[in-house]
């Protein structure tokens, strides 16, 4: 199985019940889950009002103070060429979010095209996706993104483009176990009893009870995206330095590491933030659809 389906805890053997009321309907919701959203909050307002957060221009060099460590004045130290790492981090948002979410589109909509085909178009055409995804999944995730990128040429959407085409498999297997889960279930039977049609069932009852998980894992697939796009940035396969995206930041910061530690911990804990926030938020999600149902 992929990190998306183990983080999901998926199985196409869990058969989805019709909306109730769930039982932890009226739950608090946990610590954990507020922190995450807070965080959510707090990247959202980075990516729509920057300046609101941003302490200096993040571009602005100033030679003069290279290599300042975290102090008053530069909350994250400063760089090599003056600039403020903290603004640089905020100015990141945007676009390693944007990356994230833009793959995560990609691999979504692919793997409900595939999905779909594969549970609804019969067992020919499921067999045949099937083996396709199969051939997929002998290639890890981020092995896959490379052999695209080679194939294309790097740079950020290229990088978009492979980290999106690398998650589909997984959003595929996905989507195909919730499908078959639901057409096979005890309400879309009644409505057939009463004589429904396909495309009455398809849109009053198969579709709305899939979307609501699916959404929830894009939200845990989002996190995984913006790994990978930072790994890829990394490499120098993604955005380039002196671009403000965590990953290139990353590359840029290496060089220093032993001297000027604060280039590479902060924008590596602003990724590993991200994505422990949109798992526990996508892992609450999942967990809130599933008491619903």
């Amino acid at each position: 199985m992929s990190d998306l389906e183990l983080r999901a805890g998926a199985s196409p053997a869990d058969a989805p019940r019709p909306p109730g009321r769930g039982r932890g309907r009226h739950r608090m919701p946990r610590p954990s889950a507020l922190f995450a959203a807070l965080f959510v909050g707090f990247l959202l307002v980075a990516v729509v009002w920057p300046g609101l957060l941003e302490t200096a221009p993040p571009d602005a060099i100033a030679p003069a103070e290279a290599f300042q460590p975290p102090s008053a004045g530069h909350w994250f130290g400063t760089d090599e060429s003056g600039r403020d790492v903290y603004s640089r981090v905020i100015a990141g948002t945007a676009p390693s979010l944007l990356i994230g979410v833009l793959a995560t589109a990609i691999g979504l909509a692919l793997g409900l095209l595939l999905g779909g085909v594969a549970a609804l178009g019969g067992r020919v055409l499921d067999f045949l996706i099937g083996r396709v995804n199969e051939v997929l999944f002998a290639f890890p995730g981020i092995l896959l993104a490379l052999l695209v990128i080679v194939l294309w040429g790097p740079g950020p959407v290229t990088a978009t483009i492979a980290v999106g085409l690398s998650t589909a498999p997984g959003y595929a297997r996905i989507i195909r176990g919730q499908l078959l889960a639901i057409r096979g279930s005890g309400y879309v039977e009644a409505a057939r009893v009463l004589g429904h049609g396909r495309a009455r069932i398809l849109g009053a009852h198969i579709l709305p009870n899939a979307l609501v998980p699916i959404a929830a894992l894009a939200t845990l697939g989002v996190g995984q995206a913006v790994v990978w796009a930072s790994s890829l940035s990394f490499l120098g396969l993604g955005a380039q330095p002196p671009a403000a995206e965590w990953g290139a930041m990353l590359s840029a910061g290496r060089t220093y590491l032993g001297t000027a530690w604060w280039l590479t911990v902060f924008p590596g804990l602003m990724i590993v933030a991200t994505t422990l926030a949109t798992t526990v938020l996508g892992r609450t999600l999942t967990a809130r659809d599933g008491a619903r149902r």
